[in-house]
């Protein structure tokens, strides 16, 4: 039998539990791992952790297998961890890699499995080839338990939400927020999240944050759709100015103003970039993946910062991050990363700077945006994701390289980019985008207009001409 092939894509691998992410098949990318890490010639640690999905524990446990009985060291993080734990810590404990067991905002049935490299952010995309390139057609599982391996001296037990929730209190003035006259609302979407907020913010009205594997059947992604619970809670409850929401593995973001509309990945990037130049006098180059809103070009070209546009994939933006002077980098996803911190997307860190932001100024977030579109003009973002069979998805990818759209019902388009999907320009200045996802059978379909009926318009005629 024909071993299944196993591929990361944008953001790891991620299979459906039981169907292609299995005990055997972690296995044999732990083992890949192993063999990549002996190939440098040192004595490789890896930090190694999962999220709140179902078998977490057991995967975890199958990966320190496989690099213990290898000869590799393992720092376990014992309980449930976020992605920006593991990368803090990978940088921490010099470690050579990190692994964290989680498929992010995917749908519940599905895990797994991300790699972090020793700067404390994604691995590059060299890395993860490499490691990819050497994924065995078979493996034996070691018998031993951690425990054994521990006793060897190749096991060590961390705890990272301490760690975390520590330099989080050398980031932030706590005291000043928790007396805060905005309260916040948090949901972590029964995500990794949840004890690092209830622990900072005990004043915080907190949503979904316990643990269910099964997310009441909805994906944990930190989409506006998904968190009508949370736009209610905070245009409800008076006190409530801000609400915060943060995805399975707690390293993307999504956000509400005081009468519960959500703010977008691209208005937080705005915000974010705003901030820190415009406030606490800070500079360098803002990176951004391809579906990012251009409007983040005219805030930089505002505020003479350079901007770098990367293929979609945080990992792309996290390795100009190690090498250069990056002072916001981002996704259309809502996984951000900004300087003073990891080159590492964490929608806890990002929504606190944001909170930190009111707070310093006295602004609400509607305030704050309105200081945005002073610069920039104002716009409105959605994005319609179709789940469709790869075949079908292709073609219309395909379609779309080869020039096959003239336009999508009324709107004509002057400029086409196909760094990575196809982005049109529109004449009205708005913008249309086609990509395959790299994780799921679905085709994402972005659109920015000059208001929230045109960017439902654009998105139906783009929908009817694409089906």
């Amino acid at each position: 039998m024909t071993p299944d092939k196993i591929k990361f894509g944008t953001d790891g691998w991620r299979a459906i539990i039981a169907q292609d992410f299995t005990v055997y098949n972690v296995a044999r990318v732990s083992k890949a791992l192993a063999d990549w890490l002996l190939q440098k010639g040192r004595s490789p640690a890896v930090v190694v952790g999962h999220d709140c999905r179902f078998g977490g524990e057991l995967f975890t446990e199958v990966v320190t297998k496989v690099l213990c009985a290898n000869g590799i060291k393992v720092y376990l993080a014992k309980g449930i961890i976020s992605t920006p734990m593991i990368s803090m810590a990978t940088l921490e404990f010099k470690a050579q890699q990190g692994v964290v067991i989680t498929a992010s905002h995917n749908p519940p049935s599905y895990n797994g499995y991300k790699l972090k490299g020793e700067h404390g952010g994604p691995s590059s995309p060299k890395i993860i080839a490499a490691v990819e390139a050497l994924i065995p057609d078979d493996v034996t599982i070691p018998t031993e338990s951690v425990e054994y391996w521990k006793a060897k001296g190749l096991v060590e037990y961390v705890n990272l939400e301490e760690m975390y929730v520590t330099y989080l209190q050398t980031k932030f003035d706590f005291a000043a927020l928790n007396k805060s006259p905005y309260k916040m609302a948090y949901d972590a979407m029964f995500g990794a999240g949840q004890n690092v907020v209830r622990r900072l913010l005990p004043g915080a009205v907190l949503l979904h944050c316990d643990l269910n594997p099964g997310f009441h059947g909805q994906a944990p992604e930190p989409l506006d759709k998904n968190l009508q619970e949370l736009s209610k809670t905070v245009a409800t409850t008076p006190e409530v100015k801000i609400g915060l929401a943060t995805d399975g593995d707690a390293d993307r973001i999504g956000l509400y103003d005081e009468e519960g509309n959500f703010v977008d990945a691209h208005h937080i990037l705005l915000l974010l970039i705003h901030y820190l130049h415009k406030y606490k006098g800070m500079n360098g180059k803002v990176v951004i993946a391809f579906s990012v809103t251009d409007r983040v070009r005219k805030m930089c070209e505002a505020y003479g910062l350079e901007v770098e546009v990367t293929p979609v994939g945080f990992k792309y933006i996290s390795e100009i991050m190690t090498h250069e002077d990056v002072l916001v980098g981002g996704e259309e996803s809502g996984g951000i990363a900004v300087k003073g911190h990891i080159p590492e997307r964490d929608g806890i860190y990002d929504g606190l700077l944001v909170y930190e932001f009111m707070n310093s100024t006295g602004k609400t977030m509607k305030a704050l945006i309105e200081e945005v579109y002073a610069v920039v003009g104002a716009f409105v973002y959605d994005r319609k994701d179709l789940h469709i069979e790869n075949d079908k998805k292709n073609a219309i990818i395909e379609k779309a390289h080869a020039g096959g759209y003239a336009k999508f019902g009324k709107y004509d388009f002057n400029k086409v980019e196909t760094t990575d999907g196809v982005k049109y320009h529109l004449d009205n200045g708005g913008w249309i985008m086609l990509r395959a996802s790299g994780t799921e059978p679905l085709l994402r379909i972005y659109a920015e207009g000059n208001s929230k009926e045109e960017t439902a318009d654009i998105l139906q005629d783009v929908i009817k001409e694409v089906l």
